[in-house]
């Protein structure tokens, strides 16, 4: 489906008065970000582009983290087991509006969830190493991922850029191993709050893509994920029309970069302080193909009216 949308290099831009933060800590940068943002008086003029809604199935990630126990994880699966997700109504629905959903657990409970929970949710690694494993301390390979069932890998995550300090062309040749080995990529893309308010929006989120389009043997089994940084764990959220901007660029990037297929059939999700709240405004727009949930993927029922908020793309498709 293919439709006429705008992007602009200075849109919806949000404005902050505070020191550069690029070396804070992770939490305490969030939390100041969130603090400071307001709304600008007058955005810059857009300019049109040709787009295609993306035409894969509705997906959910989410993003547990650093966080969990034995016993509060044990409690989160059998939420997940019991939730009735839209998915339940199987394929009398056309195949977009049976969502495909995914958790990440922390390395430590990988076995332990791949093992309790439902075969309708699959499971992802946070991270995984560049090659092959061996003598690289604290590290997970590929290989150990796939033997315990994981299917899907998260790559590029802001936390692993701006607080460990990958960079673009080490995030890129993970995915492409990770994918030549037969996982799944959530990659990861998103600009600063500093570089949204100098314009560098689309610039920053098409350099991290092009360091995974550099490399990669194929977009086959790769979901994008949208997440501005100033938007993650700090209660702020892109507006739908500022998540939508971003993802018709991204999708006109892959389109004019990779092939019209890759722009069509590749899933764009946003992730940002997405909760059961919002997530139904945010998945009307017509690029946003699902979401990469954080904090709110830790409690089941919250996570649950996420994954079905499919059903308002539904009535906007």
């Amino acid at each position: 489906m293919s439709m006429v949308s705008t992007y602009c290099p200075h849109f919806s831009g949000l404005r902050r008065s505070s020191p550069n933060l690029h070396n804070a800590p992770s939490q305490s940068f969030l939390q100041h970000f969130g603090s400071q943002l307001r709304l600008p008086s007058s955005p810059k003029p857009c300019r049109a582009v040709i787009a295609m809604s993306g035409s894969g199935k509705f997906f959910v990630g989410g993003n547990w983290k650093c966080n969990g126990t034995k016993d509060s994880i044990t409690k989160l699966v059998s939420d997940l087991n019991s939730a009735k997700l839209e998915s339940d109504v199987g394929i009398l629905q056309p195949l977009f509006f049976n969502p495909y959903v995914v958790v990440a657990p922390p390395f430590v409970y990988l076995d332990q969830v791949t093992s309790s929970l439902t075969d309708r949710i699959e499971v992802s690694a946070q991270n995984s190493w560049i090659g092959k494993g061996g003598a690289f301390t604290g590290e997970i390979s590929v290989e150990q991922l796939k033997d315990i069932g994981c299917k899907w890998v998260i790559l590029g995550h802001s936390e692993r850029r701006h607080v460990i300090g990958e960079d673009d062309q080490f995030i890129g040749k993970k995915a492409a191993f990770a994918l030549n080995e037969g996982l799944g990529v959530i990659a990861c893309i998103g600009e600063l709050l500093e570089e949204r308010e100098a314009g560098k929006t689309f610039d920053v989120c098409f350099q991290q893509l092009k360091a995974f389009a550099d490399v990669v043997p194929s977009w086959d089994n790769i979901v994008i994920a949208y997440e501005p940084v100033w938007a993650i764990g700090t209660g702020k959220v892109a507006t739908p029309q500022q998540a939508q901007e971003v993802h018709v660029a991204v999708r006109d990037w892959l389109k004019k970069n990779v092939s019209e297929e890759v722009a069509s059939k590749t899933r764009i999700i946003y992730g940002g302080s997405v909760n059961g709240s919002n997530c139904g405004e945010l998945a009307k727009e017509e690029d946003i193909d699902g979401f990469l949930v954080g904090g709110a993927s830790l409690k089941g029922p919250e996570f649950a009216t996420i994954v079905n908020s499919v059903t308002t793309k539904k009535v906007a498709a």
